[in-house]
């Protein structure tokens, strides 16, 4: 056994876990954890200009790719409350992630010494486990019991507070003898399975909702196996979007009252089964549960078992990892087809198709100021089935998950259940640490641009290279138009005349300047004509410097963006397409 310091020990442990990204700031509650980094070497650290921005870029990097777990560092006190907001995103979207807080020392947590806060409790409600080390000895177990935690059954983030003093002491330690704790997942019995396929091929139209549980059991290759060999008619949620990729025949669209698709909401209302598997019938996906389950039974797979009925009884539930449950459903479903005694449902997803290739959004706009639909009509254009998104909420957000198209698991990262503004930025450059040789392409309106905007400076000096689409409307548009129902629009404007930047025409901060001053390169569009050559130029641009590249999109000031209160009632504010030219990048191209 060799003596050595705890903080040698735990970044020991990073290592051989397999966390080796790191996105922090130092202080001197959290040098000796800094020192030990240094000194082992197998971590490489990315200085965040906010506790918060780290937090972000720490969960887009677990986000990025299957295993990933990102790490949060800071000092005590006001970095540890930062990482709240990160560590709640996390939490609410199953993300892994370990945050590592310096702490003051431990004779000193009841003395409020300068920077010392009880983090533990803070912390606790948003965490699987969030932890005050106290003792030296105990530091190894914490880890090795954080790891575990965060990869056994619904994962999640945790915390774990080092005081600084426990942080210097020694203890006795050998890495080659220490081994991850097995990770705990429910698994399915062949019994309720078989239960599960009995109900699905008794109906006439079965549907399967596929959510982010399928993402994070690294299963969505087994969802397209399963889905094809029943030949049944796929529902992403939000979170489980690139589950299915978008041109696949069996991807039904998406449902719900914001990130929907009409032929998605519709083909949803017409079936009379659904299984899922991995979601947690989020509230913007289902709205009213009385239009939502009438005519039709449920089957709900999920590894947590206390999700099944959180939201609705279903008819049955099932506690199992996502993954183990479709290799079961696999199985099963072989045997039937070899026995040629699975349904034709043939009819039924041509009736899907057809949804798909009629009921459509309007996106060809020519006006200026610049319709958001055009900008993500142009998107479809200039980036290609390989590229990964990266959002969170607003107007955006919405109407890029309505419009946008999805071909892969991890290709659609967005803070979902949380939706933090500002999340956007700093996650995206988690991603890019993630997919370091992927076209990474973040979407933001003003707002949620503005929240972080600094950590910018983090992908210009570490040459973090990906293109942030900023559709600038200069409102609060999500929140105006929420407040339509209040009959005002009150403190929702952006706009105001910027002495320093005339050419901005009212619209307020000059977001080339800023993007510019911290480094990185910056393009305004005011025309959709303009939009193919300045994507051009920005993918240019961002080979050339290796740094984010902004492409600011002039909007006008006020769109609707369709939604609704329930399922059956989305509000289309705008044209609906009527012709194939009306929504040229359509998966399916709409009959003239």
């Amino acid at each position: 056994m060799a003596k050595m310091r705890t903080v040698d020990a735990a970044v020991a442990i990073l290592v051989k876990e397999g966390a080796i990204e790191a996105f922090g700031l130092p202080g001197a509650a959290i040098n000796p954890f800094y020192s030990a980094m240094r000194n082992n070497g197998g971590i490489r650290h990315t200085l965040a200009r906010h506790v918060e921005g780290a937090s972000h870029m720490a969960d887009g990097y677990s986000r990025a790719q299957d295993g990933n777990i990102g790490i949060c560092i800071g000092t005590s006190g006001p970095a540890g409350t930062d990482m709240i907001t990160g560590l709640y995103a996390a939490w609410a979207d199953s993300i892994p992630m370990l945050c590592i807080t310096g702490q003051a020392p431990v004779a000193k947590l009841h003395k409020e010494d300068f920077q010392a806060v009880d983090i533990e409790s803070i912390a606790k409600p948003v965490t699987k486990m969030a932890m005050t080390i106290l003792e030296p000895g105990q530091v190894p177990g914490a880890f090795q019991k954080a790891f575990q935690l965060m990869r056994s059954g619904r994962p999640g983030p945790v915390l774990l507070d080092l005081p600084f003093d426990v942080q210097m002491a020694e203890i006795e330690f050998d890495i080659d003898t220490y081994e991850p704790i097995a990770v705990e997942k429910p698994k399915a019995s062949r019994k309720q399975l078989e239960k599960a396929l009995d109900m699905l091929t008794a109906a006439e139209r079965p549907l399967i909702v596929a959510g982010g549980g399928i993402i994070n059991a690294g299963a969505s290759a087994q969802l397209v196996e399963l889905a094809e060999l029943l030949n049944v008619p796929v529902i992403p949620t939000l979170m489980g979007w690139g589950t299915i990729p978008d041109d696949h025949v069996l991807m039904a669209g998406m449902v719900g009252l914001q990130t929907s698709h009409r032929y998605g909401n519709e083909t949803m209302l017409a079936s009379d089964f659904v299984i899922g598997i991995g979601n947690r019938w989020a509230n913007r996906h289902t709205g009213g549960l009385d239009t939502y389950t009438a005519g039709r039974k449920f089957v709900h797979i999920d590894i947590e078992p206390t999700q099944i009925g959180r939201v609705f009884s279903p008819d049955l539930g099932i506690a199992s990892d996502a993954g183990v449950a479709l290799d079961g459903l696999i199985e099963l479903a072989r045997e039937r087809q070899a026995a040629k005694s699975l349904p034709d449902y043939s009819g039924w997803v041509a009736e899907c198709t057809a949804r798909k290739g009629s009921l459509q959004r309007k996106t060809h706009f020519e006006n200026v100021p610049i319709k958001p639909q055009r900008v993500y009509e142009e998107m479809n254009k200039a980036f290609g089935k390989d590229t990964t998104y990266v959002s969170t909420i607003g107007l955006s957000q919405i109407a890029g998950a309505q419009l946008l198209h999805v071909f892969g698991p991890r290709k659609w990262i967005n803070a979902g259940q949380a939706g933090p503004l500002g999340w956007t930025a700093p996650a995206a450059l988690g991603v890019v640490r993630g997919k370091p040789d992927e076209t990474v392409v973040a979407l933001s309106g003003d707002y949620d641009f503005q929240f972080m905007i600094e950590e910018l400076a983090v992908g210009a000096q570490f040459n973090l290279p990906y293109i942030h689409v900023v559709v600038n409307n200069s409102y609060l548009g999500l929140i105006r138009q929420s407040q339509r129902g209040f009959e005002m629009e009150q403190n929702v404007s952006l706009a105001f005349e910027n002495i320093n930047s005339p050419e901005t025409n009212g619209y307020g901060v000059d977001h080339v300047k800023v993007t510019e001053g911290l480094g990185c390169k910056a393009i305004r569009v005011e025309n959709p004509a303009d939009l193919p050559a300045a994507f051009d130029k920005a993918k240019a641009l961002m080979g050339e410097f290796k740094v984010p590249v902004v492409v600011e999109v002039i909007l006008e000031k006020v769109t609707n963006i369709s939604m609704g209160v329930e399922i059956n009632g989305v509000n289309e504010f705008e044209e609906l397409a009527e012709r194939g030219e009306d929504a040229p990048t359509a998966i399916i191209a709409l009959l003239d």
